[in-house]
């Protein structure tokens, strides 16, 4: 892909799952970085669900962060690696890539076998396995400790051996806040860090004089 010269190196967005047993098994740096990303935010606010009549004050309550969720798709490309002849891309194509990001949903299967083995032991309750901490990094300023909530993959094209060498993968994450992971919790930390970045991002508005940007409004 051609650039003009001199233009200014950009960041790769990233997918990590924070595993202390093996923390670099969840990196997955974006090949290509998303063309758009979709967000939406719900308010959390006081007062009835459901379209009943909340009480006098409520609505103005903020309960919690918003729930936020965002939709993006990345793009997975064999092309430039099998040009270098990668041993690896050659003989799995882009898979390793979609391995890595599938396990961000499964279960370790030593921990599937440890349960299981605790099961036939005559362990009344096991407790299943926690997921690792998934976290999106989609530039210096929007760190997010997420959960997948949507993961869809269209191979579009494969090498003779079946491999996927050209994929598509549309994913949907639920943003975690503090309320879901613990204010004291690393993801719950991490939340709040995004939370102080984004109150110093929303004073730099522009806007210095209120009374005189009121006043041009006619209030």
């Amino acid at each position: 892909m051609s650039t003009f010269a001199g233009s200014p190196r950009v960041q790769k967005g990233a997918l990590i799952g924070l595993d202390p047993f093996n923390p670099l098994a969840g990196v997955t740096i974006f090949q290509y970085n998303p063309e758009t990303l979709t967000r939406t935010l719900t308010p959390q606010t006081g007062g009835a669900q459901g379209g009943a009549t909340a009480a006098p004050g409520d609505p103005l309550r903020l309960t919690a962060p918003p729930v936020e969720t965002l939709k993006f798709d990345i793009v997975l490309d064999a092309t430039d690696q099998l040009e270098k002849a990668d041993g690896t891309t050659v003989e799995y194509g882009v898979l390793p890539q979609l391995a890595a990001l599938e396990m961000l949903l499964y279960p370790k299967s030593a921990y599937v076998i440890a349960n299981e083995a605790l099961l036939l032991a005559g362990v009344i309750e096991v407790i299943p396995p926690a997921a690792p901490l998934t976290v999106l990094v989609f530039g210096a300023h929007r760190v997010l400790p997420v959960r997948l909530t949507d993961f869809s993959i269209t191979e579009e094209l494969h090498d003779p051996g079946l491999n996927p060498i050209h994929a598509k993968v549309s994913l949907g994450v639920r943003v975690l806040n503090y309320r879901d992971l613990g204010l004291i919790s690393p993801g719950g930390g991490l939340f709040m860090a995004h939370q102080v970045v984004k109150e110093v991002l929303a004073t730099k508005t522009g806007i210095t004089n209120t009374a005189s940007v009121l006043s041009s409004l006619g209030i």
